[in-house]
């Protein structure tokens, strides 16, 4: 037995979720709305309270997709009560971040300033503070969305290994490398 797609979801208050014919999966929340196509096969019950995933069989494909299915429908529960939050650093000299709307405008070292549009389901803040690293806040009702923008706002300028700038989470830890010997005979 899957021991993540065993769980249950407490369905918190202010929470409702539906489940339609079709195994089309509907959460309603204080937040927003979310819906995720589960798969035909799949049994998803919801009694007291308490939502509940099931696999009709022991096959391979059903045990791959039960934990999955669990963890995509907890992930849409959580986000529309309590929602998504990531925060990018970025460190280098020089290196600025500032938006209008949803509109990010990075400038990372590069001889051009980079201008990003950010989905509208994802709201951004930027913060340059004088004496700190400019810091990119963003937050969101899904979790699949909010973790493909951060990952392609890092790819723009990934942390280099020796000197350690780039756009990196909040808290992150870099491995560095030593650089050269310098005057070894």
């Amino acid at each position: 037995m899957s021991r993540i797609g065993k769980k249950i979801i407490t369905i918190p208050a202010g929470v409702s979720v539906d489940v339609s014919a079709g195994n089309l999966v509907t959460v309603k929340g204080p937040k927003g709305t979310l819906s995720q196509q589960v798969d035909q096969d799949m049994i998803i019950t919801i009694e007291e309270g308490v939502l509940t995933v099931a696999r009709p069989t022991e096959q391979k494909r059903h045990k791959a997709m039960h934990g999955l299915y669990r963890s995509l429908i907890n992930n849409m529960v959580v986000g529309v009560s309590e929602g998504y939050t990531k925060v990018l650093e970025i460190i280098g000299v020089g290196y600025k971040a500032a938006n209008q709307g949803n509109i990010l405008e990075l400038s990372l070292g590069y001889s051009h300033a980079i201008f990003m549009a950010i989905p509208t389901e994802v709201s951004i803040v930027t913060a340059m503070e004088k004496g700190k690293n400019p810091m990119v806040t963003l937050n969101s009702i899904d979790k699949q969305l909010i973790g493909q923008v951060a990952a392609k706002i890092k790819s723009l300028r990934p942390v280099e290994p020796y000197k350690g700038k780039g756009v990196r989470f909040q808290g992150e830890q870099v491995r560095r490398k030593a650089g050269k010997a310098g005057g070894k005979k």
